[in-house]
């Protein structure tokens, strides 16, 4: 059963833009699969999507659906806004649940984006200037990013791991922000409740109340909100019953108590998780970090 809402918002996104698509030729080259890092002999993967007419500034998209990743899950559609800008796009596949748990799964997206930092130059894009995006899981690793990217190792073995892991511009779709207050004030969802269908995302340690307690607090992007967050977008329907609006609402609204500039929220009136005109809320992300990023102002 939740293994079809993972690819729900896929789905939802290759139906809306299916008419466009159809018109027009993609115009990219795609290079799949490129090693980012190993674990435990697993190599991780990402697709690099570069544009004919590039703009010379990179974007991550998390491929995640209630923290499952695979290289299936990459829908070009889903990218095509981003490219049509001249974006050039890296779609990171992470370590999957049920192999692996939220906290393995953070450290993957930043490998990736010391991994894209590092070959900024190899694919011509800027290495000061990333954006970071996806949806639901993928809005919830966007946003760990955003809140919590940060310079690498200096002395570390690896020079990709010296590198930073934070990101310039964030913008997601219903991301989980504080699984501890899920939907209300002390409600625990942390594999339980909303979302006990997605247990094994959450590990051993969700076992017990003080287990999700201290991984309730170390996972929620809401627990590392500064007054030096990057410009963060978020796009959220007010009939979502997986992730409630409300995760978003009290994310903006602590950030903006804490001094954060450029941190919005659209609100869909009326829509759940993913709605059949989501792909063109993909060009307002475009929108955003061609703001955010490259300056411009439409």
């Amino acid at each position: 059963m939740h293994r079809l809402r993972l690819f729900h918002l896929s789905a939802v996104l290759a139906l809306s833009l299916a008419a466009t698509l159809a018109q027009t030729q993609p115009d990219y080259r795609r290079t799949e699969d490129v090693v980012y890092g190993r674990k435990f002999g697993t190599a991780l993967t990402l697709d690099v999507f570069q544009p004919a007419r590039t703009n010379g500034y990179g974007l991550l998209f998390m491929v995640s659906g209630g923290f499952f990743s695979s290289h299936e899950a990459i829908n070009p559609g889903i990218l095509q806004p981003f490219l049509d800008r001249g974006y050039t796009v890296f779609a990171v596949v992470h370590g999957s649940q049920p192999k692996f748990a939220i906290p393995e799964i953070v450290q993957d997206i930043h490998r990736a984006v010391r991994f894209v930092r590092f070959r900024s130059a190899q694919y011509g894009i800027h290495p000061d200037r990333l954006g970071i995006t996806g949806a639901s899981a993928g809005g919830h690793l966007s946003l760990t990013l955003g809140t919590q990217g940060a310079p690498g190792k200096s002395d570390a073995k690896d020079p990709i791991d010296r590198e930073s892991s934070a990101g310039q511009a964030v913008a997601c779709f219903f991301p989980p922000t504080d699984f501890l207050n899920y939907g209300a004030a002390g409600v625990d969802a942390v594999g339980v409740g909303i979302l006990a269908a997605f247990k094994p995302a959450f590990g051993a340690q969700a076992e017990t109340p003080e287990g999700r307690r201290s991984l309730g607090r170390e996972i929620s992007p809401i627990n590392f909100v500064s007054s030096h967050l990057p410009p963060i977008l978020i796009i959220h329907g007010d009939a979502d019953t997986l992730v409630p609006i409300q995760q978003a609402k009290s994310f903006v609204k602590k950030a903006q108590e804490a001094g954060a500039k450029n941190v919005k929220l659209i609100v869909r009136a009326g829509q759940q998780h993913g709605w059949p005109e989501i792909g063109t809320d993909l060009n307002l992300f475009a929108d955003w970090f061609d703001e955010h990023l490259r300056g411009l102002r439409k």
